[in-house]
């Protein structure tokens, strides 16, 4: 039975949510660094054997620019056998997925929603909210996590379901619906201004490019600086087309639009309306993950 009169000063932490989601965001955070960390070294030893290619260091019989072109080229392929036995990207995207569901789960637990409606007693709605995290567990079993003491379920989970539907109602839009809504606004800004710049940068290159390849039909130059800028300019490239920043700042966009209009019916719901009205908002926010997972998907 709810508490009418117990209020709770701070939402939901992420440290008072499930050692499931803990561990699972930690993993994918890791996976995300490991994954763009090896892109760019990728993309910086490309350019580094780029330019020492344009160049000829003659010591005896070697080139020595020859020498570090083709280190370059053995690093680069040093770094992708790493990448395809770890699968660091596979990390990031499977283990964002595990702890987003788990999150989701969580809120839905903690003020009401479906599938944890307060109709359950305390007992069947601890017992179904367990096996719907054991289940995520094993729809990625390739999630490697670390332990943790965190429990399945906190006590601020357990005070927030027992608490009235207005403080639940308050705590939700502000832990979770504005939450989620100020970071698609901030991430949608960043991923804006990013695509921006790397559009910026590759117009300047290009320009650079021109006007480099002409300086050499002229005999201005007599080494292959074209072939170094257009070097960067596929790295700027490759690195946008695997950030993604036009499509990602577009969803996070429409996902924080979508929210806001879900915010405002969340206001008008009732006890016998309410599960159902956090299960719709649960599920637009899972769609747009949904949708970032495809994209970003091998």
């Amino acid at each position: 039975m709810a508490v009418a009169d117990q209020h709770l000063d701070v939402p939901l932490r992420l440290d008072d949510h499930p050692g499931l989601f803990q561990a699972a965001d930690q993993a994918s955070l890791a996976g995300q660094r490991r994954f763009l960390h090896a892109v760019r070294a990728r993309l910086t030893l490309s350019i580094l054997a780029a330019v020492s290619a344009a160049f000829t260091v003659q010591s005896g019989p070697a080139d020595w620019a020859a020498v570090v072109t083709a280190l370059c080229f053995v690093g680069t392929l040093g770094v992708e056998v790493l990448v395809l036995r770890g699968r660091p990207s596979k990390t990031w995207y499977q283990g964002r997925a595990l702890a987003e569901s788990a999150k989701s789960l969580t809120w839905r637990y903690a003020v009401g929603g479906d599938p944890f409606p307060l109709e359950l007693s305390p007992a069947e709605a601890d017992k179904r909210f367990t096996l719907r995290l054991q289940a995520l567990h094993t729809d990625f079993p390739d999630v490697q996590l670390l332990p943790t003491q965190a429990p399945a379920i906190s006590e601020p989970m357990r005070a927030l379901r027992q608490s009235a539907l207005p403080e639940r109602r308050r705590v939700y839009l502000l832990g979770r619906v504005d939450d989620q809504r100020s970071w698609y606004a901030t991430k949608a800004r960043f991923h804006q201004q990013r695509a921006s710049l790397y559009r910026l940068g590759t117009i300047i290159f290009e320009i650079t490019g021109i006007a480099v390849a002409l300086s050499r039909a002229l005999g201005l130059i007599t080494f292959d600086l074209a072939g170094i800028v257009a070097a960067v300019i596929a790295a700027i490239a490759a690195w946008s087309a695997t950030r993604q920043h036009d499509s990602t700042a577009e969803a996070y966009v429409v996902a924080n639009h979508d929210l806001g209009l879900l915010r405002e019916r969340l206001h008008h719901h009732t006890d016998d309306a309410w599960a159902d009205a956090v299960a719709d908002t649960e599920a637009a926010i899972s769609r747009e993950h949904s949708t970032w997972r495809s994209s970003h998907n091998e």
